[in-house]
């Protein structure tokens, strides 16, 4: 995949294949490398953008301290209008832009992904001591949490120990994230709450899940159907929080069913 280069952008983009747009967010401690298997896949019917979000991977130098921030430059480079597919905490950045920015969505995408990561019963999620550990943590040594975060990603799935290492290879092939960018990463996924505003989203929604997720779990697929009736969704059986990387043909295809029903 050839990087886009330009003199005023501030984010790595990276484009691959041609037809629709279709843009593919990592989530957090991560970068666009995640993404390589599946684009090179995806990019058969598919123009697929590939961004570093702000302080990761290549997009290390930039940062944001809130979501409004961590949007903005990507709408300022994104394609006027695409396909928006989200993985955990990208999910939740292309949620925002479905809210906020609907002309700009012809379709969303959410993997792996939650309105509110944080547990507040009964609504399941990641627990708030675990999500203040990994804060407390990230102070005192930020590689070693991001391998931790990597290793909850992968548990549960038969092919854990091969979805890990294709993760800690993706990272690490790239700069180290902004530190800042990792901090207010995590009090976005701590703090923010969109199930109240789903009713609103208008774009045509397709929600993928990992069965064996342990940081989203499946209980969220079947909470999610009554808050956004009209979306689909599609559960991986196989796959804890990254089924692109275990189940990737189905995976792949998912995605294109829906991302062509919706493109135009």
């Amino acid at each position: 995949m050839r990087q886009n280069e330009t003199s005023e952008t501030k984010l790595n983009w990276q484009k691959i294949g041609s037809g629709p747009n279709l843009i593919l967010l990592h989530g957090w401690g991560m970068n666009g490398a995640v993404w390589q298997q599946t684009a090179e896949r995806l990019s058969h019917h598919f123009c697929v953008h590939i961004v570093d979000l702000p302080g990761f991977g290549f997009s290390y130098q930039a940062g944001f301290s809130s979501m409004d921030e961590l949007v903005q430059p990507l709408l300022d480079e994104a394609p006027q209008q695409a396909i928006w597919l989200g993985w955990s905490l990208g999910g939740l950045v292309t949620t925002h832009v479905a809210l906020h920015a609907p002309e700009r969505i012809n379709g969303l995408i959410t993997v792996a992904s939650s309105p509110c990561f944080a547990e507040q019963k009964p609504w399941r999620g990641i627990q708030p001591k675990v999500l203040s550990a990994f804060t407390t943590q990230l102070m005192d040594d930020f590689h070693l949490t991001i391998e931790r975060f990597i290793a909850l990603q992968a548990m549960g799935s038969p092919s854990a120990r091969q979805d890990l290492k294709t993760l800690k290879q993706a990272v690490l092939s790239r700069p180290s994230p902004n530190p800042q960018a990792l901090l207010a990463g995590l009090t976005l996924l701590a703090n923010l709450d969109y199930r109240e505003y789903l009713t609103t989203i208008q774009a045509p929604t397709l929600r993928l899940y990992g069965r064996l997720d342990g940081l989203v779990p499946i209980q969220v697929e079947r909470d999610m159907a009554a808050l956004m009736p009209n979306s689909q969704s599609y559960v991986f059986s196989q796959s804890s929080h990254a089924p692109f990387m275990t189940e990737p043909d189905e995976f792949c295809q998912q995605v294109t069913e829906f991302a062509r029903l919706h493109s135009m």
